[in-house]
């Protein structure tokens, strides 16, 4: 996808409008994550369930990268360093 409104019209078309929701609340952790939030702390803010978070956390630092990119190409200095096979740099 080359544009937001062309990655918007593919996912309207490949997701469900409950799919499209747990995306975007999924999403909507990672930064808090980022953050440093506990897990407690996210579920409070955003209503996302503390096992999800969890889920996400480990995605994070043991996934296959996808978030970690995300993150730093979208949040920028708040997305981290990615690593070797996406895992998370240490901060200074």
């Amino acid at each position: 996808m080359r544009s937001a409104p062309e990655l918007r019209a593919f996912l309207a078309d490949l997701c469900t409008p409950a799919e499209l929701e747990a995306i975007a609340d999924r999403w909507r952790v990672v930064p808090l994550l980022i953050d440093g939030l506990a897990y407690r702390e996210i579920h409070d803010r955003t209503g996302v369930s503390v096992t999800t978070v969890g889920r996400i956390a480990r995605c994070l630092d043991l996934g296959s990268g996808g978030y970690r990119l995300a993150a730093d190409r979208l949040l920028g200095d708040r997305g981290g360093t990615s690593g070797p096979a996406g895992h998370r740099a240490p901060m200074p």
